[in-house]
């Protein structure tokens, strides 16, 4: 999510302003294989957006760690409808401006091709590289970043502390990289197998105030691992370059409407966590252990298994995990007005499939891994 500054804490009135951004891939229209033209695609989306002059609110695409992603976000919204409209008008303008380079844009959280991407020539990203070794070549893989408004930082580390338990079932309703490297892996959502990998990712320690908080990322940057900041990996912390807390945990999804469901719940989750913790309630101390099992749990079966019950921490259908988690955020959906779009969307998943499903059901109907490329470029950018 991109906003000019200034932009201020949330004063507390009214709904949070939330916002997405997304990873998508840029892929050859008549083969599926990734093409490192991001760069070029970002250049045109930034002709238009300047000649337009932003009047439609777009924000133009922008560049990745890898020539083959590209990333689109919306700008802080105040309703779901909103964040609808701009997710799809930033789907449409990314798409376009890869049209003018010869090429489509994909929301797939991995590449299902086999093929070596072509690193982004920008410093950071060569420091990166320099750092982290072959590591690097396993991420390429698309997310959804969710920003919620805050109060105050106190208040977001609060939301970071009671949020942990509801963050893999946010992955398993998001899945959507199950192909990778020219195979099924087995998995709903690989992204976060890959994604995983890294030291500073997945779920975090209770922090319990501010200081600890940022003792935390003093002592990982003071470590030398990380190259700035911004590789806080963690599955949700703090935006550092806006007053909000990012939730990171999600594939991108290939449907707008499960992106924007993504969106809505968290935002629930943040309000209901938010509240909890200005009235005192004590934050769930289940050991990161456990939440490390429960997210790969999620990344195993998407919703088509059981997952872990954030209630009880025993493997449980994901459709009663999915009611557990509309019932801890309803009066929060209900006081912005999206619990009937929560219900319908989560209905929407439980009987048509999450991406990762998608995927397959394109890939049994056709067998290769074109025609699912094909299907999720479809599904992208919707008529």
């Amino acid at each position: 999510m991109r906003q000019e500054p200034p932009w201020t804490y949330h004063r507390g009135e009214g709904p949070r302003t939330f916002g997405v951004e997304e990873e998508l891939l840029v892929v050859d229209p008549g083969t599926g294989v990734p093409r490192p033209l991001a760069g070029t695609v970002a250049d045109i989306a930034a002709w238009h957006a300047d000649v337009l002059r932003r009047a439609d609110r777009v924000e133009p695409a922008k560049t990745e760690l890898f020539c083959e992603m590209l990333e689109i976000a919306t700008r802080p919204c105040l309703t779901s409808a909103e964040l609808d409209e701009q997710l799809r008008q930033a789907r449409h303008a990314a798409a376009a401006a890869a049209k003018e380079a010869g090429v489509a844009v994909a929301a797939l959280a991995t590449a299902p091709m086999r093929f070596e991407p072509l690193l982004n020539p920008a410093d950071r990203y060569r420091r990166i590289e320099e750092r982290f070794a072959r590591l690097v070549d396993d991420k390429l893989t698309c997310a959804c970043h969710v920003h919620v408004h805050l109060t105050s930082a106190e208040e977001g580390v609060g939301v970071l502390d009671r949020i942990r338990p509801w963050l893999a079932p946010l992955l398993a309703l998001s899945a959507n990289s199950p192909f990778w490297q020219g195979r099924d892996t087995g998995y709903a959502s690989w992204r976060h197998q890959l994604w995983s990998r890294w030291p500073m990712s997945g779920p975090s320690e209770l922090y319990g105030d501010v200081e600890t908080y940022e003792e935390t990322t003093r002592a990982m940057l003071a470590s030398e691992v990380l190259v700035d900041d911004h590789m806080v990996y963690f599955d949700a912390r703090l935006s550092r370059s806006y007053p909000t807390v990012e939730v990171r945990v999600g594939d991108v999804c290939q449907r707008v409407e499960d992106g924007v469901l993504l969106a809505v719940l968290v935002r629930a989750l943040v309000e209901t966590e938010a509240a909890a913790w200005r009235a005192g309630r004590d934050a769930d101390p289940v050991p990161t252990a456990v939440l490390r099992l429960a997210s790969w749990r999620a990344s195993r079966h998407g919703l088509g298994g059981e997952l872990l019950h954030p209630l009880t921490w025993r493997p449980a259908p994901a459709a009663t995990v999915l009611a557990a988690l509309l019932d801890h955020v309803t009066p929060a959906l209900e006081a912005t007005g999206d619990l009937d779009r929560a219900v319908r969307g989560v209905e929407l998943l439980l009987t048509q499939g999450t991406g990762a499903d998608l995927q397959r059901a394109a890939h049994d109907k056709e067998p290769g891994l074109g025609p699912v490329v094909a299907d999720a470029v479809r599904r992208t950018v919707p008529d």
